[in-house]
Order: C-alpha cells, then structure tokens, then sequence
C-alpha cells in the first residue's frame, strides 16, 4: 500500500505495516483473552458473560476480523481483496447461527445478555458489567 502512495520509506515499518501488526497482534490478544472463557462456560454448561464476553457477545469472530483486517494491510492482493468481504460475512453469519442456538438453550438468560452486550462493537461502559444472573 505504501508503494501506491508513493511513499518511499521502508515498506515495512510504514504506517500500513505498523497498522496491520497492531491489527493482527491485537486479534489474537482477543481471541486469547476470550478461549480461556468461552472452555470454561462451555465446560461448566453455562453462559459465558464475564471477561471480554461482558463487553462483546462474539469477541472470537471480532479477534478473526482484526486479523484478517492486519492481513489484508500487509498484502493487498487480489485474493485477499476477494475473500475478506467473504469471510467477514460468513463470520458473522455464523454467529447469528450460534446465537439461535444459545437462545434455545439459554432461553430469557441469553435474551437479557443480547439486550445488554453488543454482539461486536463493545459500547462505552457505564458502570460495572451485570454480572451472569443480574438483569438491567
């Protein structure tokens, strides 16, 4: 990307390589703050909401879209062009997909976690998170 602005300095510590390594290195500090979570939850059969899962109801599949994001700064190519609005849309997809199922599930306990956590832009927080069984 620096090439086709015209920039000369080093390609890879330009602002668009320096952009995709905070992308990339900040997608998998999310994915790794939110494994540890969801197989713990998963594990003890409840609903994940504390952690990132208090802030975002589907911080794994934002952690792939910041990576691919990094990815798609890093080497613009043809390709890459074509499978990201792909992929983006097949994560989120996905995840209506599983929060269909978490609502059969979970039932009004995931309904009341979707009415106060976003999906996949955390919000400014005010106050302290709800914790698993307090309702706003």
């Amino acid at each position: 990307l620096e090439m086709w602005f015209g920039w000369r300095a080093n390609p890879h510590f330009g602002p668009f390589h320096i952009a995709s390594f905070i992308l990339i290195g900040g997608g998998f500090w999310l994915l790794s703050a939110a494994w540890p979570v969801l197989y713990r939850a998963q594990r003890e059969g409840r609903l994940a909401r504390e952690g990132v899962y208090a802030r975002m109801r589907h911080p794994q599949y934002v952690a792939f879209v910041l990576v691919l994001t990094g990815f798609l700064l890093q080497w613009p190519t043809l390709l890459t062009l074509i499978s990201y609005p792909v992929l983006v849309w097949a994560y989120a997809r996905l995840a209506r997909r599983e929060e269909k199922d978490c609502l059969s599930r979970f039932g009004d306990d995931y309904v009341r976690y979707m009415q106060q956590v976003p999906a996949f832009i955390p919000r400014r927080r005010r106050g302290p998170a709800p914790s698993q069984g307090e309702a706003r």
